[in-house]
């Protein structure tokens, strides 16, 4: 008898699921391959003329914004989890804990689009953050969130936020909190002993959750195509006007594989530069 009986049945789905992308995959680059044909649905024969076509300044234009949204939004998720993440691991009252990370988590319990309409709201010319600042007369005229980089910055943050959080905790919570008190001891005052020993220590975290976080953001659609309005193309929202605005298929296939190999270049090149620094953090 088998020592692992089951182990079939509990690996069964994950297959059934890696068989349904690997398809998925396979028609993507199959459609990336065939000629678009004006006016009907079916793909012509194959060609390369898709790829050719994403040379184009508009389709250069959406990988550069998607890269500077992507980073951004990496780098602002970073600067304010970090915080909240070691006030969360490190804060000695158990409701303080509970609170910050319920209020953490509170964007990943509403939908995509919920959360989107709400930044509407609030970034619009008459929304809460124009009406305040023009209240105390700190502008004259409403700030433009809505259709711009910035406003499309500022909801992915909020929609990054929370996967970022939990991934630096679970770091943060695993450095042994011995060598801070070691470092201590030896004379270093608390800032010194969190620029050496904590921050190194938490880089592999760092690392994991930008990496998410940039991974996340360029996948992310809804909230560009809502917030940018049309004027802040990223590759996600291109893919849509083409496929399903133009029913150019064969392209849109092209660019999602693009876009994918792209994502995955852009990760390779920011992990291997990051690569020294986790090697700094193990020591």
């Amino acid at each position: 008898m088998s020592k692992r009986p089951f182990l079939g049945w509990f690996a069964s789905p994950s297959i059934l699921i890696a068989v349904a992308i690997a398809a998925s995959f396979l028609a993507i680059v199959q459609y990336s391959l065939r000629a678009h044909i004006a006016g009907e649905l079916d793909p012509g024969g194959y060609t390369l003329e898709n790829f050719t076509t994403l040379w184009k300044a508009v389709y250069g234009q959406a990988f550069v914004t998607t890269v500077m949204l992507c980073f951004w939004t990496a780098l602002f998720t970073l600067l304010i989890g970090y915080p909240l993440a070691y006030a969360m691991v490190r804060a000695k009252s158990a409701t303080l804990r509970s609170a910050i990370l319920l209020i953490s988590l509170t964007p990943l319990f509403l939908g995509e689009i919920v959360r989107t309409y709400s930044w509407m709201i609030v970034l619009g010319n008459r929304g809460f953050v124009n009406t305040v600042l023009t209240s105390v007369g700190l502008i004259d005229r409403p700030i433009s969130f809505m259709f711009t980089v910035t406003g499309v910055v500022i909801a992915l943050v909020h929609f990054t936020l929370p996967i970022v959080v939990v991934m630096l905790a679970a770091a943060l919570s695993h450095i042994d909190r011995n060598l801070e008190r070691a470092a201590t001891s030896l004379g270093a005052g608390r800032i010194r002993t969190f620029l050496t020993v904590t921050l190194p220590l938490s880089i592999p975290g760092i690392v994991a959750a930008t990496s998410t976080a940039f991974a996340w953001t360029f996948s992310a659609f809804a909230t560009p195509q809502m917030i940018g309005g049309g004027k802040v193309q990223t590759i996600s929202t291109m893919v849509y006007q083409v496929g399903f605005a133009s029913f150019n298929f064969p392209l849109a296939a092209s660019l999602s594989l693009v876009g994918l190999l792209f994502t995955v270049a852009v990760l390779t090149v920011f992990n291997t530069g990051i690569h020294r620094l986790e090697k700094i953090g193990a020591h």
